[in-house]
Order: structure tokens, then C-alpha cells, then sequence
């Protein structure tokens, strides 16, 4: 099968689901794609190798978030309004900013999922 059409399967907990490369995953199920490595030790391994010179690794994030991060994404997603999920690969800067504001979240840590959950959109359109 031709990769541009099926990425084939991928475990999602305990259940393998198919993923058809031409459907657009919800925030939901990114975010929890995001979760997979949240405080294991492969996750911690991955952000140490992004750390800069003042120890932090806000672009390891999408691929091992903390607790504290996670848990703020999840507040985030939670507030958002149906269309803002349905849109949210299209979101602007401003848009962002307010949840981040109505959610009390790191702006900048949400601008950067938001920013990782587009190019995944993006990718399977």
C-alpha cells in the first residue's frame, strides 16, 4: 500500500487502530498522542538531549512533555469551544494567547502544540 494513503497501524493503549493518512486527527487524539511519553524514562532521555545551556527543552515537549505541561494542554484543549477544536490547525497567534490566558497556561507551550498540531494537519491534507 502506497504510505500517501495509510500509515498503517499504531497502538493507542492496548487497542491498534488504523490510521488513514487522509483523516485529520482531532486536538483530543493528538493530545494524547503527546501524552504517550509524559515522565517515563525514554520521554526524560529525549528532553535531556534538548536542553539549551539554561537546562530547558520547550521544543521536546511534543515528544515528552512533564506532568505540569501535560496537564496544562489538557486544561487548554478542555476550554476550547467546539469550533475552536474543529479549527484549532487554523488558529491565529491571538486566538491562542486568549486561551492560554482563559486557561491559565504557558502561552508559549501552547503556541508550540498548537503550532506541532497544525503541521500534522497539514500533513495529512
Amino acid at each position: 500500500m502506497n504510505p500517501v494513503q495509510a500509515t498503517g497501524p499504531r497502538r493507542r493503549g492496548r487497542r491498534e487502530v488504523w490510521l488513514d493518512a487522509k483523516v485529520k486527527l482531532s486536538i483530543g487524539e493528538y493530545l494524547e498522542e503527546v501524552a504517550r511519553f509524559c515522565d517515563n524514562q525514554y520521554g526524560n532521555r529525549v528532553r535531556s538531549r534538548f536542553e539549551d545551556v539554561q537546562g530547558t527543552s520547550e521544543l521536546a515537549m511534543l515528544v515528552a512533555p512533564t506532568s505540569d505541561e501535560l496537564s496544562q494542554l489538557r486544561r487548554a484543549v478542555a476550554i476550547m469551544t467546539p469550533g475552536e477544536k474543529q479549527d484549532a490547525d487554523r488558529l491565529s497567534d491571538e486566538q491562542i494567547e486568549k486561551i492560554a490566558a482563559d486557561a491559565h497556561v504557558d502561552p508559549a507551550n501552547l503556541a508550540i502544540f498548537m503550532n506541532g498540531y497544525a503541521l500534522v494537519c497539514k500533513r495529512v491534507s
